[in-house]
C-alpha cells in the first residue's frame, strides 16, 4: 500500500509531465530543426517570405525534384572534404585527453594526499589560469610558434589546449581523489604495494568513472574549440569547428550556408551518441564528485 506523503497529487503530476516536454522541446528544437534545414536548399531553409518553404521544401522541389536532398552534405563531404577536418578533429581530441588525464590523474591524487601548505597555492594558481580568456593565452604562444616554424600544424595546437584545459582537469580529479579515504591507500601500503601500486591497482578502479567524466570534459572542449583552433591551425589542418566558420564565410568573401548546415549536423551527432553511451559512468563520476567518501 502507497503512502499518502509519496503521492502526488494529479494536477502536480500532470504539470511536472507537462513542464518536461515542453522543456524537452525547446532543448530539442534547435537541433531538429537544423536537421531538417539540412536537406533543404539555401532559399527554403532561410526563405524570408514565406518561412513555410522550411518546411514544404517548395523550392528544393523545384531544383532536385524533392522535397529533401543531400546536396548539402554532398558539398561538404565530397567537395570540400569535410572527412579531413572529422579526423584532425579526433587526432587532436585524442592526444588533448590521453595528456590531459595522465598528468591529471598523477597531479590531483598527488596533491589529494599531500599535506604541504604549497598545495592550496598550487591550485589557486590552477584555477585563475584557468579562468583567463583562452584567446589571451594563445597570443603569447604565437611569437615563438612563428620563429621556429610551428604554426598551423596540430602537435602546437594539443600543446596549446593542454595547457588550457589541464588547470580544469586538475581540479576536478583532484575533488574526486579527495573523496577517496586516504585508509585505502594505507590498507594497500599494509599488503606490500608501493605508493604509485596503491594509486594504480586501488585508487583508480574506485575513481574509475570520474575518470570517465573529468576525459567527457576534456574531450568536448577540444572537441568544440574554436578560438584556439582557428588561430593555431593553418587552412589544410583545421578542425571541424573553424572549418564550419570557413564553410560561412565572411563580409569579403562569399560562403556556402547549407555546406556549414550539414557540417554542423555531422559535428553534433557524434557527441549525442558519446553522451548516451557514457551516460551512466558521467552520472556516477558527477555524483561521486559531489558527495564526500
Amino acid at each position: 500500500m502507497s503512502s499518502p506523503v509519496n503521492k502526488m497529487p494529479t494536477a502536480l503530476r500532470f504539470a511536472s509531465i507537462l513542464f518536461v516536454i515542453v522543456w524537452l522541446t525547446m532543448a530539442a528544437f534547435p537541433f531538429i530543426w537544423t536537421f531538417w534545414g539540412s536537406f533543404k536548399v539555401e532559399l527554403d531553409f532561410f526563405s524570408i517570405s514565406d518561412w513555410t518553404n522550411a518546411i514544404t521544401g517548395k523550392r528544393t522541389l523545384e531544383t532536385h525534384g524533392s522535397p529533401f536532398t543531400g546536396a548539402g552534405y554532398n558539398g561538404a563531404w565530397i567537395e570540400e572534404g569535410f572527412l579531413r577536418n572529422v579526423i584532425n578533429t579526433f587526432i587532436v581530441c585524442f592526444f588533448v585527453v590521453c595528456t590531459s588525464l595522465t598528468f591529471g590523474t598523477l597531479g590531483g591524487y598527488a596533491l589529494s594526499r599531500s599535506g604541504f601548505r604549497y598545495t592550496f597555492w598550487l591550485l589557486i594558481a590552477a584555477l585563475i589560469f584557468r579562468a583567463m580568456p583562452p584567446i589571451t593565452l594563445v597570443a603569447g604562444y604565437m611569437l615563438p610558434f612563428f620563429e621556429w616554424n610551428l604554426w598551423g600544424i596540430l602537435p602546437t595546437t594539443i600543446i596549446v589546449l593542454v595547457a588550457i584545459n589541464q588547470p580544469f582537469t586538475l581540479w576536478m580529479l583532484h575533488s574526486f581523489f579527495q573523496n577517496i579515504p586516504k585508509e585505502l591507500d594505507e590498507s594497500a601500503k599494509v599488503d606490500g604495494c608501493t605508493q604509485f601500486q596503491a594509486f594504480r591497482h586501488v585508487i583508480i578502479p574506485v575513481m574509475w568513472p570520474g575518470v570517465i567524466t573529468t576525459g567527457l570534459f576534456s574531450f568536448l572542449l577540444a572537441y568544440n574549440d574554436f578560438a584556439v583552433t582557428s588561430m593555431l591551425l593553418s587552412e589544410g589542418n583545421r578542425t571541424m569547428v573553424p572549418q564550419i566558420a570557413a564553410f560561412l564565410g565572411t563580409t569579403y568573401t562569399e560562403g556556402n550556408i547549407m555546406f556549414a548546415v550539414a557540417a554542423v549536423v555531422s559535428a553534433t551527432a557524434p557527441l549525442f551518441v558519446l553522451v548516451m553511451f557514457f551516460q551512466r559512468q558521467i552520472v556516477s563520476g558527477l555524483t561521486a564528485g559531489a558527495v564526500k567518501g
